[in-house]
């Protein structure tokens, strides 16, 4: 049987030493993206790092496309609370929470589908995320889906590849199903921003 990260069953000890404050860091970062809650038959997400760790987590118990979702570590500690605003144009609000003890003011961001461009086809979401920098200027983002029904990209304003994931490969090269996918993160970028735009795609798109 193939595993979703061959490491995961050997890491459980050693992911309570990671530590959720570094969501930053100078390299590319891979990540594990299983559509599976860490709670027996709920809906939700369990993330693992390279070293097989569990480093993410969301759990909707038996609601699907709940209307209020946490990010939160493996702990359980809430890193953001995701709210869905509008129904019908699926907008999204994401905060992260105050207690991370970062070196910025508090990051919220709004993720939202462009009417006018559904009509043309195009099903991308623009994100707004604001008060992420000293002056708190907003700066923006676009998660775009790919050819493969399960591969999307998170790209910055000007074009410049943020984040992107697809299904994932088994180390002997097996495709693995839709709902494992690997993600990869640029360097510099915030890692746990990332993860809570991922979430709300998999709730655009009823994944979670």
């Amino acid at each position: 049987m193939i595993k979703v990260h061959p490491l995961a069953a050997a890491a459980d000890a050693a992911a309570s030493s990671f530590s959720s404050s570094s969501y930053v860091t100078s390299r590319r970062e891979t990540f594990t993206i299983w559509m599976k809650s860490l709670v027996m038959q709920g809906d939700g997400c369990t993330v693992y790092n390279e070293n097989g760790e569990i480093v993410y987590r969301i759990d909707n118990y038996d609601k699907k496309c709940s209307n209020e979702v946490y990010l939160m570590d493996l702990q359980g500690k809430v890193l953001f609370t995701i709210l869905r605003k509008n129904w019908f144009f699926r907008r999204w609000v994401g905060n992260r929470c105050n207690d991370l003890n970062l070196n910025t003011e508090k990051l919220q961001f709004q993720v939202r589908k462009n009417l006018r461009n559904i009509l043309k086809g195009d099903l991308s979401c623009q994100v707004i995320i604001i008060g992420c920098d000293s002056i708190g200027q907003a700066s923006y983002y676009r998660i775009k889906s790919l050819a493969d029904k399960s591969a999307f990209k998170i790209t910055e304003d000007n074009g410049k590849l943020a984040a992107e994931a697809k299904r994932k490969l088994s180390s002997s090269g097996v495709l693995l199903g839709e709902d494992v996918l690997t993600l990869e993160v640029e360097p510099n970028v915030d890692h746990c921003l990332i993860m809570a735009l991922v979430t709300v795609y998999g709730l655009i798109h009823h994944r979670l």
